[in-house]
């Protein structure tokens, strides 16, 4: 993908990365959540090492990957929890896999020895690409929680780094 490059996300990508957010919350298919939250909020959020975005040749943002911890808890300090979402415009491209992969040497060079994250069981595609990425399922919360007036399964993935003991 010699058109498509990985930077770490800015500040300044903060329209860019809400509004594919929200994208990808209207389709339906990529979390509980149905509204992006505010910057400051999603900065708060996010680890600010292993946040980056893939970019056009013209520094348009083009999809983003960032991480949360998982626990306050010392002893979970290696366990992070991941969300990637790409531009609708742009999905096909590889965009998911090269943030992905980028996130994945982020966070092992980190000492970071554990990404998860959640999955609805009708979002193929993303399945496919962390089952690619060499991530496994750790199995499937039944009901977890309604979404649009529906209950809805999560299939709960994790990475556990081969280079960090």
């Amino acid at each position: 993908m010699p058109d498509i490059t990985v930077r770490p996300l800015r500040d300044d990508d903060a329209e860019r990365v809400l509004a594919i957010y929200q994208s990808g919350l209207d389709a339906g298919n990529a979390s509980f959540e149905t509204t992006a939250p505010t910057w400051p909020v999603f900065d708060a959020a996010k680890l600010p090492e292993h946040r980056f975005v893939a970019v056009n040749p013209d520094d348009t943002v083009l999809g983003w990957i960032a991480v949360a911890p998982t626990s306050a808890r010392a002893v979970y300090a290696g366990v992070v929890e991941h969300s990637v979402y790409v531009d609708p415009a742009a999905q096909g491209r590889g965009v998911a896999r090269l943030l992905l992969d980028t996130l994945i040497a982020s966070t092992e060079a980190a000492g970071i020895w554990t990404i998860q994250s959640g999955v609805f069981p009708d979002n193929a595609a993303s399945l496919t690409l962390h089952e690619r990425a060499g991530f496994r399922v750790i199995g499937v919360r039944e009901r977890v929680g309604r979404h649009h007036g529906r209950w809805r399964d999560v299939v709960l993935l994790e990475r556990r780094s081969p280079v960090v003991s």
